[in-house]
């Protein structure tokens, strides 16, 4: 059993990374309960759908933006000093979002300009937060490392919108939001505790201050353009999220097939969440193969083969509005989404790996930003082919297309562009 659970070792040999562990996984609680409580302080002063789906256009636009020249900031300077300046105009981006809610401003626009400045901050926050990681722990440990921190990220993502919502119910938006500024203290002092990560130098690269600016990031693009199994962890990714990503189809799902409306559409959201934190609790006996790029492809095509039964599980129940939840549906769909759940969370954790172990220090910052700006839109450009197969079919043969599409895809991009990720062994990590 001791197998199976999560490998520690990161956390019990690396005081920095268990105070960066620590530090990140309470702030980052905080970071999910006031995204949630945005949206619903938005609804309530609109009570518009369309406006609180446009937050998620204003967080998205700077986060794509921004996200390439933030990696190209990480590789230019001292990277816990990046983090830190990040972390400290998310903190008081964060303070003013509760001023609004105590100074009972009542502005949607306010809102939507804060969300913004959010992205941006994070955009730079997150590539220097996972760039440090392999600075502080051996290259042997980095799977076991990465799949700790992803499972405390699916722990926020899980525990931190209820949380968030609990708290605008039972009290207010105004105890949300300074509960998130008070757990941002724990990031800082993590962050703070560090000690200096001066950018290691490329062989033959001058010695001075680096310039930041776009011919640092093309030249990031470029390296990731030379460099086969990298760029294929990308594609991999993008084929998953954008071809058979199934969230956009639970609301009507809840409401068309299995009934119970907005409450089923929380089960199956969450499903995959407790999915990703079961397959971080069980990484132990995962993180130490060494045919990571194998997993990497067996892990998509479990997530579509789920996909797919979750798609084929609709089509036999059928679009009949039933006026209560059909329970046994119900069960077998979270069971399958949280199977999808726990291949997306093995497929993230040794494409980070692979991204860090592969990279050279002077480059891990810009291709971090890519891989940030990957997984920020991947999902939502799935939303929309998703969405747009659903309207024309139905929501249960979207997901069956979906699924059987990105499946068919991985199969062809290995057999063809991918046959050296196959090969790629963890001991001797080749780009």
């Amino acid at each position: 059993m001791a197998r199976l659970l999560a490998d520690l070792t990161p956390l019990r040999s690396s005081p920095a990374f268990r105070r960066l562990w620590w530090g990140l996984g309470i702030s980052n609680i905080g970071t999910q309960l006031t995204a949630v409580a945005v949206g619903l302080q938005v609804y309530a002063l609109t009570s518009s759908t369309l406006a609180v789906g446009v937050l998620g256009l204003c967080a998205l636009v700077p986060l794509v933006v921004l996200g390439l020249y933030g990696g190209a900031l990480v590789d230019a300077f001292d990277r816990r000093k990046v983090a830190l300046a990040a972390s400290s105009a998310l903190l008081v981006v964060t303070a003013a979002i509760a001023a609004q809610a105590w100074l009972d401003v009542g502005s949607v626009g306010l809102l939507y300009v804060l969300v913004g400045l959010q992205s941006a901050a994070s955009a730079v926050n997150n590539p220097a937060r996972t760039a440090i990681i392999p600075r502080l722990v051996p290259r042997e440990q980095l799977p076991a490392a990465l799949a700790v921190q992803t499972l405390a990220w699916n722990v926020a993502l899980t525990g931190g919108p209820l949380l968030g919502a609990a708290l605008v119910a039972w009290h207010s938006f105004e105890a949300a939001y300074t509960l998130d500024v008070v757990l941002f203290g724990a990031s800082l002092y993590a962050l703070w505790r560090l000690p200096d990560l001066p950018p290691e130098r490329a062989d033959g690269e001058p010695t001075g201050r680096r310039v930041v600016g776009l011919a640092s990031v093309l030249e990031g693009l470029r390296y990731l353009g030379t460099r086969p199994n990298l760029r294929m962890t990308f594609l991999l990714d993008l084929s998953a999220m954008i071809l058979a990503m199934p969230r956009v189809l639970f609301p009507a799902v809840g409401v068309l097939v299995l009934g119970g409306g907005e409450t089923t559409t929380g089960y199956l959201t969450a499903a995959i969440a407790i999915g990703a934190v079961l397959a971080g609790v069980l990484s132990g006996g995962l993180v130490h193969l060494r045919r990571q790029g194998a997993v990497i492809v067996a892990a998509i095509l479990g997530f579509a083969a789920s996909v797919t039964g979750f798609g084929v599980l609709l089509l036999v129940v059928g679009e009949h509005r039933p006026q209560s939840t059909i329970v046994w549906a119900l069960v077998v769909a979270t069971a399958l989404l949280a199977l999808a759940g726990a291949a997306d969370s093995i497929s993230s954790i040794f494409r980070q790996t692979v991204l860090q172990a592969a990279t050279p220090d002077s480059m891990r910052g810009r291709l971090q930003g890519v891989f940030i700006v990957v997984v920020a839109g991947g999902p939502r450009l799935g939303d929309l082919v998703v969405g747009s197969l659903a309207s024309r079919f139905g929501e249960g043969a979207a997901a069956v297309i979906g699924g059987v599409t990105c499946a068919a895809v991985v199969l062809l991009l290995s057999a063809t562009l991918g046959r050296r990720l196959l090969r790629y062994d963890a001991a001797d990590p080749q780009p």
